[in-house]
């Protein structure tokens, strides 16, 4: 049976111009400029201000809309209908719409800063060029004399499924499958095994590998050689990578001492071998789907110590500044000028139309970025000042307990914004350049009844593994009981949890033969 029922319900909707705000938060400033320059290309009425002003003086005709774009083509892609009904006979642009921007000095997103870094510093990192990973390979493998194309095919095709580590992840039957499937040719799994044998003689040594133990294998054999006389400790480290890798990956010294019959000097000295091998073989290589750029870390704030008084700046290196581009306001005086004289036709009112909300694209764009510099400066002073004590020193000991909702409540921002900025943002001070939610954590109370930041538990917990013996290492039940000691009442699996987020393995792992 079908009724009629009027309900209320309370919802949060987000405007177009605030999605693009939080958009632009998340965006480091490293990409800011690529994004800026994909919406420049996007939209015609948004232009680099530097320079423009020539376009004021192109002619002094008057100027067709189709001198600023193919207006047929652009109303395509907008999805704007010929025959639609938007632009009514009572339509117009109101004349404080045009005066705005007919008037007003150009618009640029830079312009509210006092606090941007100085302009005269270099604008951009070097870009360096080299060679990616397989790059490099398939010009090894074009000195080589194969003659068989088949052969060469199946080579081209183990390069392309190696990973930028340096190895092959593919067995070797599943690459002849591929080749059979994609290329219709029949390999036998023993051809591509004859072509990996090739393929693993390439420099970095060890490429190829299917497992860290063939890829030390690879080069132990390569070390021996070149050597005429190989020293009994490469000759060692080979065999035990050879014979006793498990016991070595576990770190069972004992079980190598009694199985290959020798002393803990000589265990040492291959084991020193070992280490001095590389487990990644492709690491000095940039990857392939990075080879127009190197990664750089650039830095989105920047805290300067000026005699015990702290000072911050946005980095804006590498962003231009944004305007209405000035064919667009001639647009607009065109209009104004036919309207006062009575000839604006429909057309002219829906080009006007057209041309008005590409002005507003470009003007919500740059009041975002606007709201993005004020955004990133406001809590970027609320946690300088809420950890004023290392900023000044550089002991991170002295990093502050601090959360989410403490700067939310210092700026009056919402603590997802908060998130935004601090997940993705750097920032450089006098002692290295850290991401900001690095100065984010929870804090633990100690006997004395302080509040003390969980970053200061992880740094005493890393000198304490730093120092330990290493024939002996420290458990995480030691680490507690030492914590305990200093007056730090932790539970032996917050230990675990604190050791895997600094990266360090178990005790067992940590042992070494001094």
């Amino acid at each position: 049976m079908l009724e009629q029922k009027l309900t209320q319900k309370m919802m949060q909707k987000l405007s177009p111009q605030q999605i693009q705000l939080i958009k632009l938060l998340q965006v480091p400033t490293a990409q800011l400029d690529q994004k800026i320059q994909e919406e420049i290309e996007s939209n015609p009425a948004l232009e680099i201000a530097d320079g423009s002003e020539a376009s004021t003086e192109d002619s002094d005709d008057d100027l067709s809309v189709m001198d600023v774009f193919p207006l047929e083509e652009e109303r395509e892609a907008e999805g704007v209908d010929e025959e639609a009904d938007y632009v009514e006979e009572g339509f117009d642009i109101d004349d404080e719409f045009i005066q705005t921007y007919v008037e007003e000095d150009p618009v640029a997103y830079r312009d509210y800063a006092e606090h941007w870094e100085d302009e005269e510093e270099s604008k951009a990192p070097p870009i360096r060029v080299e060679k990616t990973f397989h790059e490099y390979l398939l010009e090894q493998l074009g000195m080589e004399d194969i003659k068989d194309e088949k052969k060469r095919i199946i080579a081209e095709h183990i390069i392309g499924n190696i990973d930028e580590s340096g190895y092959l992840r593919r067995d070797v039957d599943a690459i002849a499958d591929d080749i059979l499937f994609s290329l219709g040719i029949k390999v036998e799994p023993e051809e591509v095994e004859e072509m990996l044998k090739v393929i693993q003689r390439f420099d970095p040594v060890g490429v190829g590998a299917r497992d860290l133990r063939e890829c030390l294998l690879i080069q132990l054999r390569e070390k021996l050689r070149n050597q005429k006389n190989p020293s009994p400790a490469l000759q060692l480290a080979h065999t035990i990578i050879d014979r006793y890798f498990n016991a070595f990956a576990k770190k069972h010294y004992n079980r190598l001492l009694k199985q290959l019959n020798i002393d803990e000097a000589q265990l040492k000295e291959a084991i020193d071998e070992i280490l001095k091998l590389n487990p990644k073989p492709a690491s000095g290589f940039i990857k392939s789907s990075s080879r127009d750029y190197a990664m750089y870390i650039v830095p989105d704030f920047i805290v300067t110590n000026n005699n015990g008084k702290l000072e911050l700046s946005l980095n804006t290196r590498n962003m231009p500044e944004l305007r209405i581009n000035e064919k667009f306001k001639r647009l607009l005086e065109q209009y104004q000028d036919k309207k006062k004289r009575g000839n604006a036709s429909k057309k002219d009112k829906e080009t006007i139309m057209f041309v008005k909300s590409k002005i507003d694209s470009a003007k919500w764009f740059i009041d975002a970025l606007k709201q993005r510099q004020k955004t990133l400066y406001k809590t970027m002073y609320a946690i300088m000042q809420s950890q004023k004590d290392y900023f000044l020193t550089g002991d991170e000991s002295k990093i502050k307990p601090m959360i989410l909702k403490d700067i939310a409540e210092l700026t009056g921002l919402d603590i997802s914004t908060i998130s935004r900025v601090a997940n993705s943002k750097y920032v450089q001070t006098e002692y290295g350049t850290k991401l900001l939610k690095d100065f984010f954590s929870e804090s633990v109370v100690n006997q004395k009844g302080e509040e003390i930041s969980t970053l200061e538990i992880k740094q005493i917990m890393k000198k304490l593994i730093d120092e330990e013996d290493k024939r002996n290492p420290l458990s995480d039940e030691k680490l507690r009981e030492e914590l305990q000691k200093r007056g730090y009442n932790i539970a032996r699996r917050t230990i675990a949890k604190y050791r895997e987020s600094l990266n360090i393995p178990v005790a067992r792992l940590r042992k070494e033969i001094v």
